[in-house]
């Protein structure tokens, strides 16, 4: 079979370097692709969002399973699409991917069917917030309701940089049509976790549990990322944990879609607080999370695309997904800047040096006009270690991104440590 990866990002390399290893794959493409992409499939210069040059690629390429891994072209359509072609597609349409298009689309959702969240306000007026400012105290959680590659979210300590944060939302429109709507929660107290879950039209199946460090620096300060690391399995979910997520969350959400004809085949990304009072929803994505994929697929044993056909055939129930037992630890490397303005086209040396524990998913890279590895994004790598033990794979992680280095390159040194938020 041949298989098309939509997006060229460092969840796409590891989706990719997992499809590989199936007997099952003919052919890999990947649209665009990037420098680590190359070692598993052929890229091809066309945007993610470039929907129309993606359905004139597959013309005549007898693909037979696109997968598409970033949010932004699942939120176009992109899904529908490919299916009035004849594609049998791996990720959800364009009406379930409002679940990640919209935050509010997402709070309304959790609110019809009981699921437990924090409390939330919608807002398209900027003298209207203004006047509500503080109505759940502080720190006060603003989130711009469209997407925003995962920076859309402040939680501004007082008024101040409350002010600052909407007047930079819906007056200077950071985020553009993002931040026309915004949503403000209740602050959640507790230790984030991230549960992905295959879905499919009859059932909801949990991964490998995840947790995920959004804040740039160590001791979670600093401004939100699109993700600064990763372990798998969380530390925090437990046995126990995990049935009560199951009952409270992931079981009514799948009767919600049910009950809404939302008929979601893909993953759904449940990003949750572990508050005092139980788990809580904070988000829902439509898609594989980055690096959590780098983490909770290194720890695959089952042939992915197996996982991916029976999802769209809508038989997941049928099949069996087996797990390592080991521990796999995701550090970021980030380029100098980011998350605001980063430098772009530094050489990256020491790509050679990994251990064999350890897997380089390549997240922001290129190659320049003499064949050099160079950094073309903010999330520059996923530097990602197995072990036996957690520690055993955090030192290996660590010990690998020693090794790799460009010019300001930035990582976190407390991945796989539990930060309470």
């Amino acid at each position: 079979m041949n298989v098309l990866v939509v997006g060229g990002g460092g969840r796409e390399q590891a989706i990719c370097w997992k499809l590989s290893q199936s007997p099952k794959v003919d052919k890999l493409f990947c649209l665009p692709g990037n420098a680590g992409i190359t070692q598993f499939a052929e890229c091809f210069p066309i945007r993610a969002e470039d929907i129309e040059g993606i359905c004139e690629f597959v013309r005549g390429k007898d693909i037979g399973l696109a997968v598409i891994g970033p949010e932004v072209p699942l939120a176009m359509g992109l899904t529908d699409e490919l299916e009035t072609l004849g594609i049998t597609v791996f990720g959800p349409n364009k009406k379930c991917a409002q679940l990640e298009a919209s935050k509010a689309f997402t709070k309304q959702f959790l609110a019809r069917h009981d699921i437990p969240t924090a409390g939330y306000r919608e807002f398209t007026n900027k003298d209207e917030i203004l006047e509500s400012i503080g109505i759940f105290g502080y720190p006060m959680v603003i989130k711009a309701d469209g997407l925003a590659a995962g920076k859309g979210v402040v939680i501004a300590e007082d008024e101040e940089s409350a002010r600052v944060a909407i007047e930079e939302m819906m007056g200077n429109r950071i985020f553009g049509d993002a931040g026309d709507k915004i949503v403000v929660e209740e602050y959640l107290s507790g230790i984030e976790a991230s549960i992905l879950c295959f879905v499919d039209e009859h059932s909801i199946v949990p991964m490998e549990s995840a947790q995920d460090y959004k804040r740039i620096f160590d001791g979670d300060k600093g401004p939100n990322t699109g993700g600064m690391g990763t372990y798998s399995p969380s530390l925090v979910i437990d046995d126990t944990l995990k049935a009560r997520i199951n009952s409270e969350i992931l079981e009514p959400t799948l009767k919600g879609f049910q009950k809404d004809g939302l008929d979601f085949k893909g993953v759904l990304f449940v990003g949750l607080m572990l508050s005092e009072e139980g788990p809580k929803v904070i988000e829902f994505n439509n898609r594989f999370g980055d690096p959590e994929t780098q983490s909770i697929l290194r720890r695959l044993e089952s042939d992915l695309l197996e996982i991916f056909l029976a999802v769209c055939d809508n038989r997941l129930s049928e099949i069996e997904i087996k797990w390592r037992y080991e521990t796999a630890v995701c550090v970021v490397m980030a380029a100098e800047g980011y998350p605001g303005a980063y430098r772009k086209g530094d050489i990256i040396s020491g790509l050679e040096n990994a251990d064999n524990d350890i897997v380089v998913f390549h997240a922001g890279t290129a190659r320049d006009h003499d064949g050099n590895v160079v950094t073309s994004g903010g999330r520059v790598l996923g530097v990602t270690a197995i072990g036996a033990t957690h520690e055993e794979a955090r030192n290996a992680a660590y010990a690998g991104a020693e090794r790799i280095g460009f010019k300001g390159a930035q990582y976190r040194k407390d991945i796989g440590l539990i930060n309470r938020r």
